[in-house]
């Protein structure tokens, strides 16, 4: 009786952890920190002031820090489901998890600055 309780309390841990991620990712509430550890794929291109491309025709990549979470991940979603056709950021935001959006807007949201940890920095 007392491992079947122990097993129970453990699936029941589980699904309640799996909601918690699963609520998350559909209220849109990203994860700063988590987004910060994403955003190395975003900053060679978003963090670069002025850079262009010019192919397949000359585009100026847009800055995101401190944009709008919400239209963050309704870009990112638009690209994913091709409503917004770039070939590069199609790629990227189809590999990207509802929840990492999230944490991506919310990361920019707050300027898309990564703090320092060393001291002088």
């Amino acid at each position: 009786m007392k491992n079947a309780v122990s097993s129970f309390i453990g699936v029941a841990a589980v699904l309640l952890g799996t909601s918690a991620v699963t609520a998350s990712a559909q209220t849109g509430q990203g994860d700063p920190k988590m987004g910060a550890q994403r955003a190395a794929m975003c900053s060679g291109c978003h963090g670069i002031s002025g850079l262009r491309n010019a192919y397949p025709e000359v585009f100026h990549f847009p800055k995101i820090g401190n944009q709008h979470p919400e239209y963050i991940v309704a870009a990112l979603q638009a690209y994913r489901s091709g409503e917004r056709s770039h070939p590069t950021m199609r790629a990227i935001a189809s590999s990207l998890t509802d929840q990492a959006m999230a944490d991506l807007a919310a990361f920019y949201g707050q300027g898309g600055l990564r703090q320092s940890t060393a001291a002088g920095k």
